[in-house]
């Protein structure tokens, strides 16, 4: 264990120092619910990550473990399958949307936060690298309930991506701060979600340039690629 975390905290310093952490011919794991699973269409924010290390020379190979609806629990009950027997050498980790905004049928804070470390924790054991993702916002309000009990899930996800040495992409942030972009006469709502949490273009976009970045590719880097996006 004590080899693992030690290799992830390198690749997480080697992001911070302006590096790209995914080296050539490395295998990829996208591990998430209904987002993740439109992420690999095309234009989805999985493909545009794969997209914007291909335009450094860092071809990769992705595996795709996005299921609809799916928490925690159905995340770690399949990480085996899904994930860890394709051996990939990074998998990001996108959880928490559905934990929240299913309500009775969710899954609670501290139950969370025993799954998603487990998560995290078999991963790395097995030699996997891993990233983090801050969940995207319930319906673009962060006022609202939804995004007020989600909050304190995010706030683990940054605590543990520290204590666990992981890459984060706080795309939660990310997502707050993209929308007070949008012209204050804009229609409310769908400004980077087709329905109020599944993304549309500009949200892949934003996803794709936040976990993107959090590889170590730089803001002119992923300009350059983001002409090709549009």
């Amino acid at each position: 264990m004590a080899l693992c975390m030690t290799a992830t905290g390198n690749n997480a310093e080697a992001a911070e120092a302006g590096k790209i952490a995914v080296k050539k011919g490395e295998k990829i794991a996208f591990l998430g619910d209904s987002i993740t699973a439109a992420g690999k269409r095309p234009g989805g924010y999985c493909q545009l990550v794969l997209s914007a290390l291909k335009d450094q020379g860092i071809e990769t190979t992705p595996v795709f473990a996005g299921i609809g609806g799916h928490k925690s629990n159905q995340m770690l009950a399949r990480l085996e399958k899904d994930v860890l027997k394709h051996k990939p050498d990074w998998m990001t980790l996108s959880c928490g949307v559905n934990d929240v905004w299913h309500g009775k049928r969710g899954v609670d804070l501290p139950s969370y936060k025993k799954n998603i470390t487990a998560i995290v924790d078999h991963a790395q054991e097995a030699g996997v690298k891993v990233m983090l993702l801050t969940s995207t916002m319930i319906r673009e309000d962060q006022a609202n309930d939804l995004n007020q009990k989600l909050a304190p899930y995010n706030e683990f996800i940054r605590a543990l991506a520290k204590e666990k040495k992981c890459l984060l992409a706080d795309l939660n942030a990310d997502m707050q701060a993209g929308l007070k972009k949008f012209p204050p006469d804009a229609p409310k709502g769908k400004q980077l979600t087709s329905d109020g949490v599944h993304m549309n273009k500009a949200g892949n976009i934003m996803m794709a340039r936040g976990v993107a970045k959090a590889f170590g590719l730089t803001d002119k880097q992923l300009d350059e690629s983001a002409k090709n996006w549009k």
